[in-house]
């Protein structure tokens, strides 16, 4: 699609993660939903380095980046705008890039589901649906400031939102950034995402909302340990779920 006005970048985990991938599918109807010619890069996508920069392998991320930023600008990215549903992607092109020369608009999904919705672009089926809490990543609220639109967004679909004590810019980390998620955790007195898993239980939501693939990888298997009676969900799967 040589004349898209959004690039919807994938990731790895939306690529190879099942999970991720209900939410990457969520994503795209959303976007044919609101009639928003969007385009993804298939087999040219590569992982943004993300994980390799924070293992502390900068020549591997310089690689890794490099390559990207030469296919993005190759197909126009540079002057339309692009969305990822992982905060990772989002701080590493949208962020980091800018180092090397590749500057890029880029949106999270909850921004852009968000502006859709207020903006009257999706059509909500108008129920008032299930009491949810949500999770904020550390790269989308603390290191990006972005915590009002997944509630903004849950709000306008029709769920009633319960917080959890740790929320927004003091959120509490899922035990997946930084390179966590290849690596065997130190012991402590718990392993950190049953500890945040606990939290989001305790508010007696329904859903545990996500807005990260890393994130949901880690509430999903909290919850399969715990096995407690709560769904874990991204939003944008919330979202779509309000539109039926």
């Amino acid at each position: 699609n040589p004349d898209y006005e959004y690039l919807l970048w994938v990731g790895c985990a939306g690529a190879f993660n099942p999970e991720a991938q209900k939410t990457v599918r969520a994503v795209a109807t959303i976007l044919n939903a609101a009639g928003i010619s969007f385009a993804v890069l298939g087999d040219a996508e590569s992982c943004t380095g993300d994980s390799a920069r924070r293992a502390g392998n900068e020549y591997l991320f310089f690689e890794m980046a490099m390559g990207n930023i030469e296919t993005l600008n190759g197909v126009g990215a540079h002057e339309r705008k692009i969305v990822t549903s992982c905060p990772h992607c989002f701080t590493t092109i949208g962020k980091e890039y800018g180092e090397l020369g590749g500057h890029y608009q880029v949106y999270h999904h909850t921004q852009l589901i968000a502006d859709l919705v207020g903006k009257g672009k999706l059509r909500l089926n108008g129920r008032t649906l299930e009491q949810v809490t949500f999770h904020d990543p550390c790269y989308l609220g603390r290191h990006n400031g972005v915590v009002a639109d997944p509630r903004t967004a849950l709000a306008q679909a029709g769920y009633t939102l319960l917080e959890m004590p740790r929320h927004g810019t003091n959120s509490f980390c899922c035990g997946a950034g930084g390179a966590q998620m290849w690596k065997e955790e130190e012991h402590g007195s718990q392993p950190v995402n049953i500890n945040r898993f606990q939290e989001a239980h305790h508010t007696g939501a329904k859903t545990l909302a996500v807005g990260c693939p890393f994130c949901g990888t880690m509430m999903h298997d909290a919850n399969r340990e715990e096995g407690a009676p709560m769904q874990v969900k991204d939003v944008a799967e919330l979202v779509v779920e309000a539109m039926r």
